[in-house]
């Protein structure tokens, strides 16, 4: 990061902000360069950093981090700069449905959601799709996805995992290919360097999120009995638990969580389009 002025808190060793937002940030400034882009005849410029807040997890491990970065072209404009570091998780759109119907159709399908405390949006008991993490194996891994496997026994491995948002943002073979466009050509370049994941609030963080998609077949008395037991109703102290509702009913029952949006969305354009 040279010829960035970079501040630190005075506790806080260095922080190695390059495997965030930040690196990606420079190189699309970088495209500034080309006289097709918007911003070319008066390029913006990250011309400092300053590190306003370090959290750490267990272990002394580089959790959150809040920073101000100062974006300003020659002409003293600056673009928006408050910016909250967490990185990436997983979201998983977890389908069931009973085996005595057709695989090939939509009927009786339902959606494991995670009922948790969320503090930042003042909830004790969020409806949403379950988050967490791909182990060095690749399987799903968390607090939600223990709960998953407690409830219900369920493990999700890699092998029976759909990256959703991976079939979603690749380019699609049988697509006309792309206009000539020098503009488009560069707006494409610069979506590349982007995860291909959802970003629930770039206006603000980094965070980003692939949706993966797993669908089991069950028997229908096991489906029954989860949906007697999964409920979302919490026994005394229980901090998450698991409530089943049907494909259909997502979008309202999980319409507060942007993972249950975004998941019902893919699923619904990659079916549609023959992807899934």
């Amino acid at each position: 990061m040279s010829g960035i002025a970079f501040h630190l808190p005075n506790s806080d060793p260095a922080i190695p902000l390059s495997r965030h937002g930040v690196s990606t940030l420079q190189k699309s400034l970088q495209l500034q360069s080309n006289e097709n882009h918007a911003f070319h005849s008066s390029p913006y410029i990250l011309r400092s950093i300053t590190v306003q807040t370090v959290d750490y997890f267990g272990g002394g491990r580089l959790g959150f981090v809040k920073l101000k970065a100062e974006v300003r072209n020659g002409n003293g404009e600056k673009l928006p700069g408050s910016v909250f570091l967490r990185g990436g998780s997983v979201g998983m759109l977890l389908i069931l449905q009973p085996d005595d119907i057709p695989p090939t159709t939509e009927q009786d399908k339902h959606v494991i959601l995670t009922l948790q405390p969320r503090i930042p949006a003042g909830s004790l008991s969020m409806a949403e799709l379950p988050a967490g993490m791909l182990d060095d194996s690749g399987t799903f891994a968390g607090a939600a996805a223990k709960e998953i496997t407690e409830e219900t026994g369920l493990e999700i491995p890699a092998d029976d995992l759909i990256d959703m948002t991976q079939l979603a943002l690749s380019p699609d073979p049988s697509s006309p290919p792309p206009t000539a466009n020098p503009a488009y050509l560069l707006y494409e370049t610069e979506q590349a360097l982007l995860q291909k994941a959802v970003y629930p609030s770039p206006g603000g963080s980094d965070e980003f999120i692939p949706l993966f998609l797993y669908q089991k077949r069950i028997p229908r008395s096991q489906l029954r009995e989860w949906e007697g037991k999964l409920t979302g109703l919490r026994d005394h102290g229980e901090k998450i638990t698991l409530r089943l509702c049907r494909l259909e009913d997502l979008w309202r029952v999980g319409g507060r969580d942007a993972k249950a949006l975004s998941g019902w969305a893919l699923y619904e354009g990659l079916r549609r389009s023959g992807k899934l």
